[in-house]
């Protein structure tokens, strides 16, 4: 069986904003986009569409600390059937004594709760539970703005979000009371209840997301006959983001819970889990908001290696199966996430993946962009990356010793060339014999290739010799660039036997 461990650190990611568009915008037919931000900063939203407040009137009732022992269950219910009452927020001044009668009861239930013992008896629990959930679940409004760019716009924000937050923050407490029993809530708390709370996930709001996050993460703890049906319904909304819709706000926060899951995986590891990885987690990394939810893949990834290693290969052809080609900020992305897979690698596990692995990340240091090949090179400064790299010299030398002699002679950036002049001094120093001997081999593969490209016109104009002299002329040239082989060549001027 597995347990549930702590959640890794948290990195909320920003979710969709939405904007209206005033009138004096609708003259100019090219807004700009500072000036969308601006409004979408102010932006909020409510997703609140079953208002009572205008049907029901509510009067305080006594506080839960004064009530005699004999009331106090009774009290207790009555303001959770208080708390049923779902009032307007975006209309600010509607119903301000209602309002705060219900959330003057939200704040007495989240104390009670998290203070007293024996509060939580039997009869409650189908009455907590309704409270919870006629408001938190919710038909959620679409996204407004198609441009949105989580890293440069701010979210729209849940209107009630006053009497939201202490809502969750009542769940919260009650399940993580000593008084919780299991085996009551699950009538209650069941798969149906499961599947609304995973749909809240897509709320554009990241400070619902967080306790959606928290609230889940006690579920799958405390509810052992649901651990099943969450995984399942996790790995069905990331198919659904992968394959079809390409978005879903809560991507960050559902694989922070999943980071915990599998760090209490029982071993040896269920097919079910390895599909997961192979067919869910690895195929993530094709989507084009990467960047929002890396922190919390990559985590996910190296925890998967570090419960069971023989799945390494796996992972790392995956990635390499779906290398981005044309975005740099990606590539840099997955070149941190092949250094902290390389960090817990076991040196089996190494060999098996070295030959692909430095192909891709000799193709990283010769990309133009530099950011791309810094990444790359900054492999060399990692102790243990170093190590692994010198107990398989003969093998990864051979693999980017051609990229990094063309390269220190080519790129354009001189920080670039410093890092590559350092990695070549590293490989003299691992095998200084190899390393003269690929040297050497270099030198006259290049010349084999200028030798390739002579032709007899071209020739004749470098050289200032006639066409029909040119046979004589490459032997001088040869005999010049003093290599001991005679290169012969047939009578169309190509090669046909390199060495003699």
């Amino acid at each position: 069986m597995e347990t549930p461990t702590k959640l890794p650190p948290s990195s909320p990611s920003s979710p969709t904003t939405g904007f209206s568009v005033p009138s004096a915008e609708k003259v100019d037919g090219f807004p700009r986009r500072s000036m969308r931000r601006a409004r979408q900063r102010r932006s909020h939203s409510s997703s609140q569409f079953r208002y009572q407040s205008s049907q029901v009137e509510l009067t305080p009732l006594p506080l839960l600390k004064d009530a005699p022992v004999a009331e106090l269950h009774d009290l207790f219910c009555k303001k959770l059937q208080q708390c049923c009452v779902l009032f307007d927020f975006l209309d600010c001044v509607a119903d301000l004594k209602g309002k705060e009668i219900k959330r003057a009861a939200l704040n007495e239930l989240v104390e009670s709760v998290a203070t007293s013992r024996g509060v939580l008896i039997e009869p409650l629990y189908p009455e907590a539970i309704k409270m919870i959930s006629v408001n938190i679940f919710r038909t959620l409004p679409p996204s407004e703005n198609p441009e949105f760019d989580p890293e440069e716009d701010e979210p729209a924000l849940e209107a009630s979000w006053p009497h939201l937050q202490l809502v969750y923050e009542f769940f919260l407490r009650f399940l993580e009371s000593p008084d919780f029993q299991p085996s009551l809530a699950k009538r209650y708390v069941d798969q149906k209840f499961v599947l609304q709370l995973l749909e809240l996930f897509d709320s554009e709001d990241p400070r619902e997301r967080e306790y959606l996050k928290t609230i889940l993460h006690r579920v799958y703890g405390k509810l052992l006959g649901l651990r099943a049906y969450i995984r399942k319904q996790i790995n069905n909304i990331f198919l659904r983001f992968i394959y079809e819709t390409e978005r879903f706000n809560g991507v960050a926060e559902l694989l922070e819970i999943l980071g915990s899951i599998i760090n209490g995986f029982a071993l040896p590891l269920k097919s079910e889990h390895k599909q997961f990885l192979v067919r869910v987690l690895i195929p993530l990394h094709t989507a084009k908001s990467l960047s929002i939810f890396h922190a919390q893949l990559a985590y996910c990834v190296v925890q998967f290696m570090e419960k069971d290693a023989t799945v390494t290969e796996h992972i790392i052809r995956g990635l390499l199966r779906y290398w981005p080609k044309t975005c740099t900020q990606k590539e840099v992305m997955f070149l941190g996430e092949i250094e902290e897979i390389l960090d817990v690698i076991e040196p089996s596990q190494f060999i098996r993946v070295q030959e692909p692995l430095f192909k891709q990340i000799a193709a990283c240091i010769s990309s133009p962009h530099f950011q791309v090949a810094e990444r790359a090179l900054y492999f060399w400064n990692n102790e243990y990356i170093l190590s692994l790299i010198e107990e398989n010299c003969q093998v990864i030398l051979p693999l980017v010793f051609g990229t990094l002699y063309r390269v220190s002679k080519e790129h354009w950036n001189q920080t670039i060339i410093s890092l590559i002049y350092n990695v070549l001094k590293t490989f003299m120093e691992m095998n200084s014999k190899l390393f003269d001997e690929l040297t050497a081999s270099y030198k006259v593969e290049k010349q084999k290739t200028r030798l390739h490209r002579l032709h007899p016109k071209k020739w004749s104009l470098h050289t200032g010799m006639k066409p029909g002299c040119w046979m004589k002329g490459v032997k001088i040239y040869i005999k010049k660039l003093k290599l001991k082989n005679i290169i012969e060549m047939n009578n169309n001027g190509k090669l046909f036997n390199v060495w003699k």
